[in-house]
């Protein structure tokens, strides 16, 4: 075993710095997020890097994988200097609400509708790491009418009454 350990110690000075430097590129999502149908949402993806972070360093994906977890992953904008929302039906509700400089890879979702619940993949590069890390978002889209409970529309129903009389 110590043989092992000094054979490790004394290639690792033949290895550039690049080769035995590790850095951690961290992604930070909210886990869910829940909105409206008919509303936009801006679904917030932010990282940390060692790395110096510029327009050409950074490539950003995001994925949609649906309620179904047989289904594929789908596209849904890609950043890398510019963004590029892909066709289909996020193609006109997609839109980049990011600032790289700020290390925030954001997007907003504009009319949601129920067919967009499901899990949204934010995967983070910056050059040179050598893999990018991911942040997971599962998103809710509920009823407008849904969101009050039952106590608030009683509550409504008081007041309308008061108002009334």
């Amino acid at each position: 075993m110590y043989h092992m350990i000094l054979l490790f110690v004394f290639l690792g000075g033949f290895l550039g710095p690049e080769m035995r430097c590790v850095t951690a590129l961290t992604v930070y999502t909210p886990s869910v997020v829940e909105v409206a149908t008919g509303t936009d949402v801006k679904l917030r993806c932010t990282f940390n890097s060692s790395y110096p972070v510029s327009q050409e360093s950074v490539k950003v994906t995001w994925y949609f994988a649906a309620l179904n977890p047989a289904g594929p992953k789908e596209p849904v904008f890609h950043y890398s200097g510019m963004g590029f929302p892909p066709p289909g039906h996020f193609r006109d509700h997609v839109v980049w609400s990011g600032d790289v400089m700020k290390k925030d890879v954001s997007l907003t979702l504009l009319r949601v509708s129920p067919r967009f619940c499901g899990t949204y993949i934010c995967q983070v590069h910056n050059t040179p790491e050598i893999t990018g890390r991911v942040g997971e978002i599962s998103l809710r889209v509920v009823n407008k009418t849904a969101s009050l409970d039952p106590l608030g529309w009683l509550l409504a129903l008081v007041d309308l009454s008061a108002a009334i009389v």
